[in-house]
């Protein structure tokens, strides 16, 4: 070959003599040729025991419990648990129970049709003696069957909130302690203290009375004997002992409570229809 045909050869278009659509389809197969080729998609894996494993201790640190039975119920349960909170807040560490949110419950309770009983369970060390007053005086005014049960403790101003149901129950070894109201923070030494104090008292002991078999004289003998409790005046008294002061109508766990709950639901039935 002469060297003009040489060099005319090499300075030719890539492409000549090629089509627009000839070189499209070129292109677009080369890059198909380069292109990875797709990986079927992969499930997800089963979820693994450790997974799991954590979710239920997640749920039990954060929410105390692992997942309850669900159940429609016509009987609904109020727990008064540690302290109870009035007016003022407790510190952070304490356990606590918040009239503010005990009373719309209360009032949710009443309303709803298809709640025919409360059962109240109780252990509480006790706390604001006008906030547990106010919850006795809700629990009592219910017009639905109310059955309240005291585990481990019913102290101060859980008495009145235990014998403010229809029928109380309580824990054999359960305890409830019976002394004067007492203050804490600054009082002022004048002689209207003392009779507000009084009258104060004067409303728990009749509440008292006047919800459960014992007499006013009796509890305030009970709630001023000396030489029982180490740093006051008044009374431990224990399960069987608190059937037998008249405070409570019968030793019993739970469920005694909910026979009881659900007798008394079912005579409150019959009442209504004799009625209509």
């Amino acid at each position: 070959m002469s060297n003009r045909g040489l060099s005319d050869y090499l300075n030719r278009p890539l492409f000549a003599g090629t089509s627009n659509q000839q070189i499209s389809n070129f292109l677009a197969s080369s890059a198909e040729d380069q292109e990875p080729a797709q990986e079927p998609a992969v499930e997800p894996a089963p979820q693994a025991p450790e997974e799991s494993k954590k979710k239920l201790i997640d749920s039990i640190t954060q929410l105390g419990q692992t997942n309850i039975p669900q159940l429609e119920s016509n009987i609904y349960c109020m727990s008064i648990i540690g302290q109870v909170e009035g007016h003022i807040q407790l510190p952070p560490q304490n356990k606590t129970t918040k009239y503010e949110h005990l009373i719309p419950q209360l009032v949710a309770a009443e309303q709803n049709s298809k709640i025919e009983g409360v059962l109240v369970i109780l252990n509480t060390v006790g706390g604001d003696v006008e906030a547990g007053l106010a919850i006795a005086e809700m629990v009592a005014s219910l017009s639905k069957p109310v059955v309240t049960l005291v585990l481990g403790g019913g102290h101060s101003i859980g008495v009145p909130i235990a014998v403010a149901g229809d029928y109380a129950f309580i824990a054999e070894t359960a305890t409830m302690t019976i002394h004067p109201i007492r203050l804490t923070g600054l009082v002022i030494s004048v002689p209207q203290t003392f009779e507000y104090l009084d009258k104060m008292q004067e409303r728990v002991v009749s509440f008292i009375a006047r919800h459960s078999k014992i007499s006013e004289q009796q509890f305030r003998d009970l709630m001023l004997r000396t030489g029982e409790l180490t740093r006051d005046i008044g009374t431990n008294v224990i399960g069987a002992d608190a059937v037998k002061y008249g405070l409570i109508d019968e030793v019993g766990g739970l469920g005694k409570a909910l026979k009881k709950l659900n007798e008394l639901i079912e005579k409150n039935r019959t009442e209504e229809k004799m009625l209509q």
